[in-house]
């Protein structure tokens, strides 16, 4: 029943497209999302799914029955743009100033209506049931996956995938990986108090540009001496706001930036660490310094068991010579959530098109996907679903 419910993905392929570029036009930020989950239920109330909206705020699941009582899949794609300014010249460009898709949410949602809209048109051949999970905010901590389990999202689930479209993987292609997959990430504030003053006169003030510059200079060694080089870790400092003016020393700046690990071990020492040197290098200069430190998401493990499925059916959907294990990935992504809760794994799908001019990086406004990645995709959840219900049917036979 897989190649029956491929070719009725097939067969949705323009519908789905122009889903697509539909919701590219119209983006919705993060928490902000309105239009977009409208649209996402509507479809799959068509599709004859239980259809559940404000789940967790702005989200929306589906429950696909199947005729067969048996496990349940939980699939997941998310739905929210970013800030940033869609510089693309072509005709599916953002008509939402300073609003894009810039990370593919809208092929994700795009492909996983589509494999409801397949699934769907199998369900008597199903022995269990899909859960097509459609999570908003995922580009802004705290992120909307917390909140739609907090809501019940994952009642009665079993496994869990979901999947990422990459521009910098060639379409066609799929990267699966074992445990580790994608950073934690957190962000931290450094407030440095001075004394302003005019510039041809710094001795009479305590200069909370300096001192921050120094601040920043002696975290790049934290990585390096601090913590074990063998224990990945990012710290990099993003945002330096001071005075505006070329000639006043300020009373105070603030540091902004973001620390990216995996273990629990060098997540806890890059805090300490950055809270210790703020501390030490404003008390030596006689200037005052206040640090906020926010825990973001956690690191994407996935399930080995889970991630060995996810090769073996990419291996057989785009061939064996187009999968691959990819790369640790110091960016950070809410499905962690998911994956803490619930047996699982995330994988990333090719969307990358030289062709098409489909090779900017993610959140870059000139970001765009080659759109047959959208099948891809469904392909790829339609057989996980399939796979994973005769492996539990196996098990009772043995």
């Amino acid at each position: 029943m897989e190649s029956v419910a491929y070719i009725e993905l097939e067969s949705k392929f323009e519908d789905l497209v122009k889903i697509r570029r539909d919701l590219h036009m119209y983006p919705e930020l993060s928490f902000k999302e309105e239009r977009t989950p409208r649209i996402i239920a509507n479809f799959l109330r068509e599709c004859g799914l239980e259809v559940r909206t404000g789940v967790g705020g702005r989200g929306v699941t589906a429950l696909l029955r199947g005729a067969k009582p048996g496990k349940t899949v939980a699939l997941r794609a998310d739905f929210d743009a970013l800030p940033i300014q869609d510089e693309k010249a072509v005709p599916y460009k953002s008509k939402i100033p300073g609003v894009m898709h810039a990370c593919g949410h809208d092929v994700h949602t795009a492909s996983l209506l589509g494999t409801a809209y397949a699934l769907s048109k199998v369900k008597e051949h199903l022995q269990g049931n899909v859960l097509f999970i459609h999570q908003f905010a995922e580009e802004v901590i705290p992120g909307g996956a917390k909140a739609m389990i907090a809501d019940g999202c994952l009642n009665d689930v079993d496994v869990i995938y979901g999947a990422h479209v990459s521009s910098a993987l060639p379409v066609g292609q799929v990267h699966f990986k074992e445990k580790f997959m994608m950073a934690a990430g957190d962000k931290f504030k450094i407030l440095i108090k001075g004394k302003g003053g005019h510039g041809s006169m710094p001795h009479l003030a305590v200069d909370p540009v300096f001192i921050g510059s120094q601040i920043v200079m002696n975290i790049q060694q934290i990585t390096s001496s601090r913590i074990n080089t063998i224990d990945p870790v990012v710290i990099t400092v993003c945002s330096f706001e001071g005075s505006s003016s070329f000639n006043i020393i300020p009373d105070q700046v603030i540091l902004s930036g973001t620390v990216r690990t995996f273990s629990a071990e060098a997540r806890d020492l890059a805090k300490k660490h950055i809270r210790k040197i703020a501390e030490a290098v404003c008390s030596g200069a006689e200037a005052e310094c206040e640090m906020t430190y926010e825990y973001g998401y956690p690191s994407v493990w996935n399930n080995p068991e889970e991630a060995n499925r996810v090769q073996r059916i990419a291996e057989m959907v785009v061939g064996k010579e187009n999968v691959s294990e990819g790369p640790l990935l110091m960016a950070m992504e809410d499905f962690s959530y998911y994956l803490k809760e619930k047996p699982g794994a995330f994988f990333n799908v090719g969307g990358m098109n030289s062709d098409i001019q489909a090779v900017y990086p993610h959140h870059h406004p000139k970001f765009d996907v080659d759109e047959m990645s959208i099948l891809l995709t469904g392909k790829m959840f339609i057989s996980l679903v399939f796979n994973y219900f005769s492996s539990q049917d196996q098990k009772i036979g043995d």
